[in-house]
């Protein structure tokens, strides 16, 4: 946990880019560079992108409120996700949503199917529309998205992980959630883990999740090994994820999935192809989610704290917001290891 004192976020209105600048460092007039963001069909493609390009170097953000309400912030809070349809995520929005309605504010969502330059795209369009705060579900973004982020004169909430954070911040290590796990594997007696997992460079948190897990067996003088699939998580990508598991890595002898999706995909589909769990093959996620613990064996698994990350997220901006003094800007939630009976 970090406790640190507040610093000064907020940026004069005079030091932000201007279009005027924008277009002088594209090299074309600001009526082109208007036309550029406005009406893109009336200008080139290489002129466009040279104005996208001086955008994103000055970190410049077109304000889309129009007229009277330019100079006012709106009531709303954007809060871009990665997933949608993933529970983890809907339960964060949920906590965040309750506690941001209560205060007199609504949220507008993105979703970025794990792809961090449409996290750019989405943070420059809700900056424009004059959001009063954002949050963002993770630490990771581009180098152009950070210079907004970092420059905005609004509070910024990162939420699902700890780190270095722009603003503020509430989640918890995944590396240490990865760690856990994987003890709890050595310390039950398994010796031959493996990691499965699915599109771990977009899925980042699963992957340092692995990179925990792989410390502790390289502790225990045990040889890492990862499945990576190609779909996030699903139960059918789990019930895929066992059968390679059994195929590419007989010799495993617990499997460690990166979710709980995946986790009881591959629990559902081993009692239909009558491998036992865990006489045959242990098999471990990673969230708490509901299904996990209602099917037979009851899923071992880490549980974390989604709705207190959206509320005390919620909570935590709602302060900056109403110039309340924020003491700490980090807030680790930390985690729990639910032992089931498929370990």
């Amino acid at each position: 946990m970090s406790k640190q004192s507040p610093r000064p976020r907020h940026r004069k209105g005079s030091d932000q880019p201007t279009l005027a600048q924008v277009a002088d460092m594209a090299g074309v007039s600001s009526i082109t560079a208007s036309r550029a963001l406005n009406a893109p069909e009336r200008v080139n493609d290489a002129t466009r992108q040279r104005v996208l390009d001086a955008m994103d170097r000055l970190g410049y953000v077109p304000n889309l409120v129009a007229g009277s309400l330019a100079s006012s912030r709106s009531r709303f809070i954007a809060v871009i996700v990665p997933s949608l349809v993933n529970t983890v995520f809907i339960e964060v929005i949920k906590g965040l949503q309750s506690t941001f309605e209560a205060a007199g504010y609504q949220i507008l969502l993105g979703n970025t199917d794990y792809d961090i330059e449409r996290e750019h795209r989405l943070v420059r369009t809700f900056l424009g529309w004059s959001c009063s705060a954002l949050v963002t579900a993770g630490l990771r973004h581009t180098d152009a998205c950070r210079k907004l982020l970092k420059d905005c004169d609004r509070p910024v909430m990162e939420v699902m992980e700890l780190g270095e954070a722009l603003d503020l911040n509430v989640g918890f290590d995944h590396r240490e959630a990865g760690r856990a796990m994987a003890r709890h594997l050595v310390d039950k007696g398994y010796r031959r883990p493996l990691f499965v997992g699915a599109r771990l460079e977009d899925d980042y948190r699963a992957q340092m999740r692995y990179h925990g897990h792989a410390e502790i067996l390289e502790a225990a003088g045990i040889r890492p090994r990862v499945l990576e699939l190609d779909r996030l998580g699903s139960l059918e990508a789990g019930a895929t994820g066992l059968e390679r598991a059994r195929r590419e890595a007989p010799e495993a002898d617990a499997i460690h999935f990166a979710n709980d999706d995946l986790a009881s995909g591959a629990l559902l589909h081993a009692l239909r192809l009558g491998i036992g769990v865990p006489d045959d093959v242990a098999i471990a996620g990673f969230n708490g989610l509901p299904l996990g613990q209602f099917i037979t064996p009851r899923l071992t698994t880490i549980q974390s704290p989604r709705d207190t990350i959206g509320r005390l997220a919620a909570q935590e901006l709602l302060k900056r917001l109403e110039g309340k003094r924020v003491t700490r800007r980090q807030h680790d939630v930390g985690f729990e290891l639910v032992e089931g009976d498929s370990t």
